[in-house]
């Protein structure tokens, strides 16, 4: 077995349930505010019952490995997402998250992803117009209402493709080029997550972790980047790469200590300041990465700015088209 694969799998051994900062908490569909409806599509080039690397460049394996790997990883992928939308989900049992994520369909191809010559990139560009058009993803989108369209296919330093791209009314807000026309624009907005199968959960939800960057920075910058996030050293919230402590990009195992009011953030920075390092996620990125979700402004958050109160964060993920139909803030 590829070493990569083995990796992985001795990680889903070791890590059964969700990394979490107590008890792992397994949201229940039910109990969550907006259900994002998900078209899952995989591009496996083959060769026999292995991965041609012709296509791959340097991701090896063979195909049922694979698809152990995206299956898996994709199942960690929706309990991460699901879990990081419970406000405070850390320290709250009753807490609700204000997402469920459900698959809709699952696509598999055993050919290698279209690509075409984008000017400024070294490499091609996965063709993301083709593969929508291949999948019919209007009928997706406009008729079973999926807002999310995640990809699972491979970089191998032979194809350049975007992290997120979005696509819709309300334009394109996303962590790409943001390119009007990468992506065909239908009736309703939704997002694509292309993921990289040489790589793990961590990897795919940092795509979404800058998605959300992205949307909330749009939607007030000044709120969400310089009083959520802040800066460097600042003993804010941070971001994907910049925990409260962080230094430099993908700090996530920095052991300084310093003073952050993550876990009781107010706008006015008012809140209870703790001393915190890495130990707090376990020096883990995925770890880090659910516990900065859970300090987003969610579902029943009390906080208020300017006199106003904060609304749910998450409706900008769960349901983009009515946040903006709405005209809704950030508070």
């Amino acid at each position: 077995m590829p070493d990569i694969f083995r990796q992985f799998l001795s990680w889903f051994q070791d890590n059964p349930q969700s990394p979490s900062l107590t008890s792992p908490i397994q949201p229940r569909p039910q109990d969550a505010t907006f259900t994002v409806p998900v078209l899952l599509i995989h591009y496996f080039p083959v060769s026999g019952d292995q991965l041609d690397v012709r296509a791959t460049g340097d991701v090896r394996g063979s195909l049922a490995e694979i698809r152990q790997h995206t299956e898996r990883t994709t199942q960690r992928v929706l309990e991460a997402l699901a879990q990081g939308s419970i406000y405070h989900g850390y320290k709250d049992p009753i807490a609700k998250p204000s997402l469920h994520y459900e698959i809709v369909d699952s696509l598999e191809f055993l050919e290698p992803l279209p690509t075409w010559r984008k000017p400024g990139h070294k490499v091609p560009m996965t063709d993301y117009q083709a593969i929508t058009a291949r999948v019919d993803a209007r009928r997706y989108v406009e008729g079973r209402g999926v807002k999310e369209i995640w990809l699972w296919g491979y970089h191998g330093g032979v194809v350049d493709l975007w992290e997120s791209n979005m696509a819709g009314p309300w334009g394109d807000i996303s962590n790409s080029d943001r390119d009007p026309h990468d992506l065909p624009v239908y009736q309703n907005t939704y997002t694509f997550y292309h993921y990289n199968y040489q790589r793990g959960p961590s990897e795919a939800v940092e795509d979404h972790m800058h998605q959300i960057e992205a949307v909330l920075r749009h939607i007030d910058p000044d709120l969400f980047w310089n009083k959520f996030v802040g800066k460097p050293g600042e003993g804010r919230c941070g971001w994907a790469h910049y925990p409260p402590n962080g230094e430099r990009d993908y700090d996530w195992r920095n052991s300084k200590t310093v003073l952050t009011d993550i876990e009781d953030w107010r706008p006015d920075g008012s809140g209870q300041r703790i001393a915190m390092n890495s130990d707090r996620w376990n020096r883990d990125s995925l770890t880090w990465f659910i516990y900065w979700m859970q300090n987003l402004p969610g579902a029943n958050n009390n906080l208020t700015y300017r006199g106003r109160p904060l609304t749910n964060w998450w409706t900008f993920i769960g349901d983009f088209d009515e946040a903006m139909k709405g005209k809704m803030g950030l508070y």
